[in-house]
């Protein structure tokens, strides 16, 4: 099993890029061939998808024939990166019907043994622990920390992973989160030998070029969103009727992730403050807040009574028709969400960042005029107060530079990148699948 599974594995990790904007990374077969070396398929092939011990012509013919399988690895540790994984399997389906089965699944809670299996639920633990997860970050940061603790790591947990791999056969592996790229599989981020690196940003490409890949294995498309972002939506008259909003009133979206983390509730009661006229005593604006799974927010902020229009919601799927019935955003600087607010041309009120993979986010928006950031619950409330107000000049001009910065084709130009790869017959992975 071992030999098997090193030709999966690679015994070091790779430290994960500053920038929040998570690159995906995949593996599949090279033309030409692997060896027993364990480096990878040769021909640029990449490391994640495995190499051949040779090619049965009639097991090739039916394999032509069944639909491709496409394994998505990824891990709950916060929404994002399930949304990226959904939304590529939303495109396949989408563009290519019944040619692909696809797969999402978090290896490390489902195929490693305790206490590995936990690692999704204490990343969750130290985020809400600011300085715990800082330390962690960036002190398992030097390769001389993190090689040998992922070569370690990968010797307990390499029969059980090799499992999970071989249960789902897949002709391509991808990965959109990088826990699934340290020790599971060679396709680490900007690791030299895989055959794609997706990279969301220019900013992020040339991280990938430092790390020695080829101008050739790197494509910037953006970040993948859920197809829904693509099409049509109705009118914001309609949108905000049938969220039960006020139909003229500037609004803005609150939002604090999945969780409902940060100060939410704070920043709700001084934009309750700071939208409400008190001379002419009434509303210049409006709130939408999405609590998420935090069910005692959403109950503590529906018993509040409001001196302006609010909508409490909690855990949302249609995100995309939230919002195109706001005209901003408040928000941590997760990339998904930031990606998707683009697309919508919101602009964007930073409140918050996770050290390390979300702090590039920040000067992102703000440099590229899309959007401030601040912490302050009260300065905030300012911002959006003057933007539904005097600075509403101010509103339409970032409002532009996001939808110039948005790439709300991305994720279809990835699948069909994918597609090509996978068409070729050079790139098609046969597995020695060890029983």
């Amino acid at each position: 099993m071992w030999a098997e599974f090193a030709r999966f594995v690679r015994l070091h990790g790779n430290q994960i890029a500053p920038l929040g904007f998570a690159s995906l990374g995949l593996g599949v077969r090279g033309g030409g061939g692997g060896g027993g070396s364990g480096e990878g398929a040769g021909g640029g092939g990449g490391g994640g998808g495995g190499e051949a011990d040779g090619l049965v012509e009639e097991e090739g013919a039916a394999r032509a024939e069944a639909p491709k399988k496409v394994l998505i690895l990824m891990s709950d540790t916060g929404g994002g990166h399930r949304a990226s994984a959904e939304a590529i399997k939303a495109a396949f389906i989408q563009e290519f019907g019944d040619d692909y089965q696809v797969f999402v699944t978090d290896l490390w809670t489902d195929h490693t043994p305790w206490p590995f299996n936990q690692l999704p639920r204490s990343y969750s633990f130290l985020v809400k622990h600011g300085p715990l997860w800082k330390m962690t970050y960036y002190g398992t940061a030097p390769r001389v920390v993190h090689q040998p603790h992922f070569a370690a790591t990968s010797t307990f947990i390499a029969r059980e992973v090799a499992k999970g791999l071989m249960k789902y056969q897949p002709d391509v592996i991808i990965s959109v989160h990088p826990l699934m790229q340290h020790v599971p599989l060679r396709i680490l981020r900007f690791h030299k030998l895989v055959t794609r690196c997706y990279c969301p940003s220019a900013e992020v490409s040339k991280r990938a070029l430092k790390a020695g890949l080829q101008p050739s294995q790197i494509k910037v498309y953006g970040l993948p969103v859920r197809p829904s972002f693509v099409k049509p939506i109705q009118p914001k008259d309609e949108l905000r009727r049938e969220l039960g909003m006020d139909e003229y009133l500037p609004a803005v979206l609150l939002m604090g992730g999945g969780e409902g983390m940060g100060p939410i509730e704070a920043t709700a009661r001084a934009l309750g403050d700071a939208l409400y006229d008190e001379v002419l005593g009434e509303a210049t604006g409006q709130i939408l807040v999405i609590c998420g799974r935090n069910k005692k927010l959403t109950n503590r902020l529906q018993s509040i009574n409001w001196k302006v229009p609010v909508q409490v919601k909690g855990f949302v799927t249609k995100m995309e028709e939230c919002m195109g019935a706001c005209d901003c955003i408040i928000t941590k600087a997760g990339p998904g969400t930031i990606a998707e607010a683009m697309i919508r041309g919101l602009p964007i009120i930073l409140n918050g960042y996770i050290a390390g993979q979300e702090a590039g986010n920040v000067p992102y928006v703000v440099d590229n005029g899309c959007g401030k950031f601040s912490k302050s619950p009260e300065q905030i409330a300012k911002i959006v107060a003057d933007w539904f107000g005097p600075r509403s000049d101010e509103l339409k001009m970032m409002s532009q530079n996001a939808l110039k910065l948005a790439r709300p084709d991305a994720v279809f130009k990835i699948v069909h990148d994918l597609h090509e790869l996978v068409r070729q017959k050079c790139f098609v992975p046969q597995y020695a699948y060890a029983s």
